[in-house]
């Protein structure tokens, strides 16, 4: 993309990236709404080696099997999935789907988003970054932050709020469609929240802030960084908000270090 394109063709440039980006995610979607995970074991010399492969099952596709493993591993033992309404289970496999979909078009996504902002950067800095310092650590950055919510923060979360409900001696039934949404809140929401130190990092490198305005305003930068963790935790406890905002704090010094460190090289 050039840096004379007139405003129409700066749009079409990005309706063209849109385009790419929401047709990966559509095929990944169907993929897999439509195929499910199966293994196969082969036995040689005493040995065996399992392997997985793709196989058409609706009925007991990927997102289906990604549903049953996080409702296993997240959800208390005593907390029960339940649908109050005709087809629940199915849009919440496909919300699942959708989120696997842009997990799995993310190399897309950060790439087209990457040649479009480029120019911005200025081409001879856009060589000199490369895969490594900005592609990879995007990718990289999301995904531990999807991770730390699914480890650490959501278990936290539900096991938390479900002991409320215990110490009143109420049985939890929860709605599949609430649980669906609350975990692709916190996945996305960490997700986007690891990506700090990158954003911080592009924005420096267009030349409309430089290290200076990271360092002084980092005391407004926590206030925000709170704003965001209470947005985006739907529990309300004040507790799981600063889970958001502790990593988000680190993660911003991170981002003035290695704007500072670009400074002086």
């Amino acid at each position: 993309m050039s840096a004379e394109m007139s405003i129409h063709e700066h749009f079409d440039e990005l309706r063209s990236r849109v385009f790419i980006i929401a047709i990966a995610i559509i095929l990944l979607t169907i993929f897999s709404m439509s195929f499910g995970i199966k293994s196969i074991t082969l036995y040689y010399n005493n040995n065996s080696l399992k392997l997985f492969y793709p196989y058409p099952d609706p009925l007991n596709n990927i997102a289906i099997q990604v549903t049953l493993y996080m409702s296993s591993t997240l959800l208390p033992s005593e907390v029960k999935l339940i649908q109050t309404a005709p087809g629940q289970a199915f849009f919440a496999q496909v919300y699942v789907s959708l989120l696997i979909g842009i997990i799995g078009s993310m190399p897309i996504i950060v790439k087209q988003i990457y040649g479009f902002i480029s120019p911005a950067i200025g081409i001879n800095q856009t060589k000199k970054i490369g895969i490594i310092s900005i592609f990879l650590p995007t990718i990289c950055l999301f995904l531990s932050g999807v991770v730390f919510s699914y480890v650490l923060i959501i278990p936290f979360t539900l096991n938390f709020l479900y002991k409320y409900g215990q110490a009143i001696g109420v049985e939890t039934f929860l709605n599949i469609n609430d649980f669906i949404s609350f975990v692709l809140q916190f996945f996305l929401g960490f997700g986007l929240a690891f990506e700090l130190p990158i954003i911080m990092y592009a924005i420096n490198m267009t030349g409309v802030v430089d290290i200076k305005f990271w360092r002084k305003n980092f005391r407004y930068a926590i206030i925000i960084i709170v704003i965001f963790g209470a947005v985006i935790t739907p529990d309300g406890s004040g507790i799981t908000m600063w889970f958001v905002a502790g990593p988000m704090i680190l993660l911003y010094l991170a981002g003035v270090l290695a704007i500072n460190r670009r400074k002086t090289q």
